[in-house]
């Protein structure tokens, strides 16, 4: 690895604000694997579009809820361009059916659990093993949750989603507490309603509930909203900082009367 180069991996980068994402890493200096799941052709835009931007750019396939998969998905990462300052952990599923909290299976259940929390959480301890393996101490290193307002917002629908956000809060935190010691802070970025294709469903119940005030700033966010944020941490404009919650949410999550 070059001493100057800065490498991330971004899981769920190929579309949505996984691939804003990318693109903003890119736009400030980092050589970008991006991670995807199954959607190969829209991996490959982003890499297009990075590269077209005199960026640098690889994808990897796998799925983070799988154990071998993570195991090839470190592996890979390390030895793409010799180590890693940056996870960005972006993968995430919403559930299957919007049942209500009394109706949701227990498949239902477990399948978003093992996606947006349980493989987050382990290849964050694979990738920090490694980390800290290097000694590196001179870089920038980091890794980046991207959580959801539903960690704290209730949806009695949507009660696995806001469960697994909610245990992703701590999980920053515990290894936020864990590796500050060893120069590698950890962050949540807490992202309202923002216009992907995981709220597309729900596009009309939210226009009206923006136009009505659901956060004091009134308009849909946008995945380069929380790239934006994700570009700063990146960059190391937080050094005193670890564990912190960022919102990108328009100030939702701000109690009003």
């Amino acid at each position: 690895m070059q001493h100057d180069q800065k490498i991330a991996l971004v899981t769920g980068g190929s579309r949505g604000i996984g691939a804003a994402i990318c693109q903003a890493l890119a736009g400030v200096g980092y050589a970008v694997l991006v991670n995807y799941r199954s959607n190969e052709a829209a991996a490959q835009q982003v890499l297009q579009s990075i590269r077209q931007q005199g960026g640098e750019a690889a994808s990897v396939q796998a799925d983070i809820s799988d154990e071998r998969d993570r195991q090839r998905l470190v592996s890979e990462a390390f030895a793409w361009k010799g180590g890693l300052h940056l996870l960005v952990n972006n993968a995430g599923i919403a559930p299957a059916v919007r049942a209500d909290i009394l109706d949701i299976t227990e498949a239902d259940y477990r399948h978003v659990l093992e996606v947006n929390l349980h493989g987050t959480f382990f290849l964050s301890q694979a990738v920090a093993k490694r980390m800290l393996a290097e000694q590196a101490p001179e870089a920038v290193r980091a890794i980046v949750n991207i959580s959801s307002v539903s960690a704290e917002i209730v949806s009695t629908n949507r009660a696995a989603y806001c469960i697994a956000k909610a245990g992703l809060a701590m999980a920053t935190k515990l290894f936020a507490d864990r590796l500050a010691g060893h120069g590698i802070n950890v962050f949540e970025i807490r992202p309202g309603v923002i216009e992907t294709d995981m709220t597309s469903g729900v596009k009309e119940k939210y226009d009206k509930l923006i136009a009505g005030g659901l956060s004091p700033i009134r308009r849909w966010g946008q995945p380069q909203d929380v790239a934006a944020a994700v570009a700063a941490i990146a960059t190391g404009h937080f050094p005193f900082s670890t564990g912190q919650v960022f919102y990108v949410d328009g100030g939702m999550h701000i109690q009003r009367l």
